[in-house]
């Protein structure tokens, strides 16, 4: 038989261990003890227990999970190895509700209690490895926004360059159109010339959006361009651009949480000490 007692306002669960052929009792803390935690409890005693299971009385199993107040507010069946165990809890006598006030009233001074000593050092020690992991990724972002830089620079001088190119093109697209219509032709001879050259301006532009499903707005193409110098740029030089973009996000994250941390930690630090960390 499995029986339950209290002793000392906490259940005393003993049972008969299956290999030892001995009563055993087990003494749990039903607030903060789980099912789960009670079964490992008993297979650890007798390691000869395989299977170590609860069920309640319609047949349904019992998550590990559970805290062990729960379980015994009502029947249930203990299945150690082949042998199930019909347990009945024994009733406690329900608190009065004055009592029942008192016993709150404790547990919110306690939990008060316990956040005025122990939350300001939970927090500097929290502020402490925020600024550790800080001065981590720094260190780790240093070397790659150096080479970003690098890489940067030489991108937007190339998208420079392409962007005078064009203006050369069309200037001299434009004095070439100039000189054949008055000094060689005449304006009815390149009048065409000129219509198909605008035609085939269009179709480049139509299929610039058709590639790239954007507008050719001239501060977009050089975005694009620019991207496209630096992504080779990066390839050639090895640079990790998934790794640089997930450390300034980590950095990110890192910096908002401390700003964060150090908004209630203001209020309870002298004003020595927030100038000294400032």
């Amino acid at each position: 038989e499995v029986t339950i007692n209290y002793r000392h306002g906490l259940p005393v669960i003993t049972l008969m261990l299956p290999t030892r052929s001995e009563r055993c009792q087990f003494t749990v803390k039903p607030v903060v003890t789980t099912v789960g935690a009670f079964l490992q409890d008993v297979q650890r005693e007798d390691k000869g227990i395989e299977r170590a299971e609860v069920f309640a009385t319609d047949g349904s199993k019992v998550s590990g999970a559970t805290l062990m107040e729960v379980l015994l507010m009502n029947d249930f069946k203990l299945v150690i190895n082949n042998t199930a165990y019909s347990v009945s809890p024994p009733v406690k006598d329900k608190l009065s509700s004055e009592h029942a006030t008192e016993m709150e009233d404790i547990k919110s001074l306690v939990h008060r209690l316990f956040v005025a000593l122990h939350l300001e050092d939970h927090q500097i020690r929290k502020e402490r490895e925020l600024l550790q992991k800080l001065d981590h990724l720094k260190g780790e972002l240093l070397p790659l926004e150096q080479m970003k830089a690098r890489i940067m620079d030489s991108a937007d001088a190339k998208t420079s360059r392409l962007l005078w190119v064009g203006l050369a093109l069309m200037s001299t697209q434009g004095g070439a159109l100039a000189w054949l219509t008055w000094w060689v032709y005449s304006w009815d001879i390149m009048e065409p010339v000129t219509y198909f050259i605008t035609y085939g301006s269009a179709m480049a532009f139509y299929a610039y959006f058709v590639l790239t499903k954007q507008d050719y707005i001239y501060p977009h193409a050089k975005d694009r361009q620019f991207l496209h110098y630096f992504y080779r740029k990066s390839k050639k030089q090895h640079f990790n651009v998934e790794q640089y973009n997930k450390l300034k996000d980590d950095l990110a994250e890192a910096e908002e949480s401390l700003r964060r941390l150090r908004q209630p930690l203001h209020l309870r630090l002298p004003i020595q000490e927030i100038s000294d960390k400032d």
